[in-house]
């Protein structure tokens, strides 16, 4: 008998299954940290959401701006960029989770409009507004910690005494803030690394993962291709896939329901073997091997 591994809901829609869930990102801007612009036509945008459902992603995060400091990008030019691709993935794959990964609460409520399900604010509620919009739609809201980093400043790294109980504590804080603001329980996930970290912390916190998970809220990972990554192996943008899938696959071990990815199909086989040997996934096939 297999138990469920995710167990989520979104604008009253029920999802469920035997793994982890990949969250494929999907990047509407010229400048992103991983592939610097290749998604930010909209064609090339359409193309990815396709070639991510292909491959297995059971959500994708549209984002408009990127985290790093940069040219501002208005409120109505980040609307531009993403509502009318949420319109059409909506339109061609009616089942498929879709997120917006913004802090504005009129992006949010615009993308919430044309059909996204989840708000995925990496800013910690920067603008309050936003639970607001996510109760009214019933969509699902990702907290996050930042360490007191606002919206696309440069990053820095606060003293913690204790990283993991700092992030820990933010990230369920904001959570019943969500819960309280009106937005369904079982939309809310807690982000269990964020920004204002070096690369001990970040090892920190994955070495923690189960204090996030053991707090009741489902956990969504964030590990693809991050610095972190790069430092801990001493790699370069494009060889950290291997650490990134190491990383992942003890994360989900440890119980974390999300993992935001740029790369969906070794994400999705990693972690189909993780919830095999956790016990919540079969085999696809068995009895072929003796040894």
């Amino acid at each position: 008998m297999h138990t469920t591994a995710v167990d989520l809901e979104f604008r009253g829609r029920r999802i469920t299954s035997d793994r982890p869930l990949v969250m494929a990102i999907v990047n509407r801007t010229p400048d992103s940290f991983y592939d610097q612009g290749a998604t930010f036509a909209a064609e090339a945008a359409q193309a990815a959401i396709t070639r991510a459902v292909t491959e297995g992603a059971d959500m994708i995060d549209i984002g408009g701006v990127a985290a790093s400091p940069g040219e501002h990008v208005s409120t109505d030019e980040e609307i531009a960029r993403v509502v009318p691709l949420v319109e059409w993935a909506r339109d061609r794959y009616p089942d498929l989770v879709i997120s917006i990964d913004t802090w504005r609460h009129e992006v949010g409520d615009a993308a919430c409009r044309a059909g996204a399900d989840v708000l995925n604010d990496a800013w910690a509620a920067a603008d309050p507004k936003i639970l607001a919009v996510a109760a009214a739609h019933g969509a699902g809201y990702v907290c996050a910690h930042t360490g007191g980093r606002t919206p696309r400043a440069e990053p820095f790294r606060p003293d913690y005494p204790d990283v993991v109980a700092a992030v820990r504590t933010a990230v369920t804080e904001l959570a019943a803030r969500a819960e309280a603001a009106g937005v369904p329980r079982g939309g809310i996930l807690i982000d269990g690394t964020g920004y204002g970290k070096n690369t001990t912390d970040h090892l920190l916190l994955l070495r923690s993962v189960r204090e996030f998970t053991e707090s009741g809220w489902p956990v969504l990972m964030a590990l693809s291709n991050k610095t972190f990554v790069g430092e801990t192996l001493d790699v370069g943008l494009q060889d950290r896939l291997t650490g990134t899938l190491a990383a992942t696959a003890i994360a989900a071990r440890d119980g974390a329901a999300v993992f935001r990815a740029h790369q969906v199909l070794p994400t999705r086989q990693t972690l189909e073997m993780a919830a095999a040997v956790n016990g919540t996934r079969p085999p696809a096939r068995t009895g072929t091997w003796i040894a």
